[in-house]
C-alpha cells in the first residue's frame, strides 16, 4: 500500500483546508515512514485543528526492541480488531491526511515502476486516517497516524497497482464536502459508510520513477593512473 506521498504546504492548508498550524511547525515535501507530516483533526467548537504527527501509528522510537511493524496503513476490515488500531477506531479518533499526490508500484511493464496518483485537476486532497497520542519521555505529547485502506480489486484506476495475484488496496479519499462529517463522526459503524472508492474520472496517474542518484566521480589520481595504463 501507499508508503510514500507528497504533502501540502502550510499556506495551502490554511487557504484550502481551513486549518491553521503552529508557526514553527515543519515537515518535508515528500514523506516516508516515520517522517513528520500534517494531519487535520476536530478541534474545539467545530473548528478544524492542525497537528504534526508521525507517519506510522507506532513510531520506531516507541517500538519494543526487536519489533519492526509497518503501521502506515490500516485495513478497514481489520482496523476494529487489531490491537494496534482498535482503541482509536472505536473511539473515533479520525483524521484527514492532506496530500498533493501519493505513490504506488505499477507492474504492467513487467517491472516495478513507481507511479504518482492524484487529482486530475492537480488540486490537493485528503485521505481518511486515525491517529493517537504518545506520552514522550520529556513529559510532552507526540502524535502518530495511519491511513485507512479498502479493497481496490474493482476500482478502474487503483486496481492497476501492486503485483498481479495480490489483493489490490487503495487509500480512502474523502470528498471535501464530507471533511467535517468524517472528523466529527462518533459512531465507528457509521464511519464505515465514508470508506468508499473515489471517482476515477476525477483522478489521474502517471509514471514517476525516483531520480537516479548521480554516480560518484573517480578521484583524479585514479583517473590519471588509468590514463597512464593505456600507454604502458
Amino acid at each position: 500500500m501507499c508508503i510514500n506521498y507528497i504533502s501540502v504546504p502550510k499556506q495551502t492548508l490554511s487557504a484550502q483546508f481551513e486549518t491553521v498550524f503552529d508557526q514553527d511547525a515543519q515537515w518535508k515535501e515528500e514523506l516516508y515512514r516515520d517522517y513528520a507530516g500534517p494531519i487535520i483533526v476536530k478541534g474545539n467548537g467545530g473548528a478544524r485543528k492542525g497537528l504534526v504527527a508521525n507517519y506510522g501509528m507506532i513510531p520506531k522510537r516507541y517500538m519494543p526492541p526487536g519489533l519492526n511493524l509497518s503501521t502506515m496503513n490500516a485495513r478497514s476490515d481489520t482496523v476494529a480488531s487489531l490491537r494496534t488500531y482498535q482503541q482509536y477506531w472505536k473511539t473515533c479518533q479520525f483524521c484527514l491526511v492532506p496530500m498533493q499526490a501519493f505513490f504506488e508500484p505499477n507492474y504492467e511493464s513487467g517491472e516495478h515502476v513507481r507511479w504518482k496518483i492524484g487529482m486530475a485537476d492537480q488540486s490537493p486532497f485528503a485521505v481518511a486516517g486515525i491517529y493517537r497520542e504518545w506520552d514522550n519521555p520529556d513529559g510532552g505529547t507526540d502524535y502518530a497516524f495511519t491511513q485507512l485502506t479498502i479493497n481496490a480489486d474493482e476500482h478502474p484506476l487503483m486496481k492497476r497497482f501492486h503485483k498481479n495475484g495480490e489483493e489490490k488496496r487503495q487509500l480512502v479519499i474523502i470528498p471535501s464536502s464530507e471533511y467535517d462529517d468524517w472528523l466529527h463522526c462518533t459512531n465507528p459503524e457509521i464511519a464505515r459508510s465514508y470508506l468508499q472508492g473515489f471517482d476515477p474520472q476525477r483522478m489521474a496517474a502517471e509514471p514517476a520513477p525516483k531520480p537516479k542518484a548521480p554516480r560518484a566521480a573517480k578521484p583524479l589520481a585514479v583517473v590519471a593512473r588509468a590514463n597512464f595504463d593505456l600507454f604502458d
